[in-house]
């Protein structure tokens, strides 16, 4: 399994190049999951385009590490841009990992080609909503929330007829560790990148599941609405993770925004 240790934190990552001068993509998972749930995702633009995955801090098989901030986060994601020398790059960000995007554009504005923002929005939740979820994970555990969550990240059709699937992503969600669960949801709760995403510059995609819970439409509209340009989508039949639930759809959607990159189009919702 690939590793690499940089900045002092050993991340899980996987890379694949591809021939062609296309931008590398790179996918930034959600809270409480791992790269895995870009697989179907990075398998079917296998060879169209270099993909990169990998475990944020605090997730998956990376370092738990200190994590205070969404910048511990993004210090993550250009230490792993440095590593590879990957120079410009489209960033695909789930949740947390859209908010890790907007961070790295804000820090690296010449690094981005392009912004697709899945299921997030420029700030999530409330301090007392964070503050709460924080407080009942440090003392009963993540799987005392765990039927919850499962319920804004899958639609109850997912529910009813992909339960052994279900049965894996709660398997997922509560083996992560508790500090980085913890410090990650700290981290989100701190996050506000209102003003930043009026700034940005490049084409931007932002897609959302019909029936998220987490980060529903009408909260993914406004950060939409703050990007100049920027691209508005609904996923049908998905929640929180249309990775998991809708890579098809979510698959096509990213084929022809990286095609609109290179064919120098202007994105516009």
């Amino acid at each position: 399994m690939p590793f690499v240790s940089i900045g002092g934190v050993t991340l899980h990552h996987r890379y694949r190049p591809a021939a062609g001068n296309a931008r590398p993509i790179i996918f930034i998972n959600s809270l409480g999951t791992d790269f895995r749930i870009w697989d179907e995702v990075v398998s079917a633009l296998d060879g169209e385009m270099p993909t990169l995955v990998y475990d944020k801090r605090g997730h998956g098989l990376s370092d738990i590490g200190g994590i205070n901030s969404i910048d511990d986060h993004v210090d993550d994601l250009c230490d792993l841009v440095d590593h590879f020398g990957l120079g410009k790059v489209v960033l695909c960000g789930l949740s947390v990992g859209g908010l890790i995007a907007q961070g790295f554009y804000a820090r690296r504005p010449e690094g981005v080609e392009g912004l697709i923002l899945s299921d997030t929005a420029h700030k999530i939740g409330t301090a007392d909503s964070w503050n709460t979820r924080i407080a009942t994970v440090e003392s009963k555990g993540i799987q005392e929330i765990a039927d919850g969550v499962l319920k804004m990240w899958f639609t109850p059709a997912f529910h009813t007829a992909r339960s052994a699937e279900l049965d894996g992503y709660w398997n997922m969600l509560t083996r992560q560790a508790l500090a980085g669960y913890a410090g990650t949801c700290a981290a989100i709760r701190d996050a506000d990148f209102t003003e930043a995403a009026r700034r940005i510059a490049v084409p931007t995609l932002c897609i959302v599941g019909d029936q998220d819970g987490s980060t529903p439409p009408a909260l993914v509209r406004s950060l939409a609405d703050l990007v100049p340009g920027a691209r508005f989508e609904v996923i049908r039949d998905a929640g929180h993770i249309p990775c998991v639930e809708q890579p098809e759809l979510l698959t096509a959607l990213i084929r022809d925004f990286v095609a609109s990159l290179a064919d120098g189009k202007q994105i516009h919702g």
